[in-house]
């Protein structure tokens, strides 16, 4: 991720909202367009999103583990 966030660095993009999955999802929609306007290569772009996936996933079953440990 750290490389991701290298990436949106070059061109300005800081993401923090406060939440990890928001901060997640906001990289990607700052990804997206940054190879819309084609300053990112498809490759750039592919690793990038395939990283940010990953880390969401992760995210998603970390709130899922927590919520089976109470029931």
């Amino acid at each position: 991720m750290y490389d991701v966030q290298q990436l949106l660095k070059r061109f300005g993009v800081y993401v923090y909202v406060g939440e990890r999955q928001a901060d997640l999802e906001q990289m990607a929609a700052e990804l997206k367009d940054l190879y819309e306007f084609k300053l990112v290569d498809i490759k750039e772009y592919q690793t990038a999103l395939l990283l940010i996936r990953h880390e969401i996933q992760k995210e998603k079953d970390k709130r899922q583990n927590k919520g089976e440990k109470y029931v």
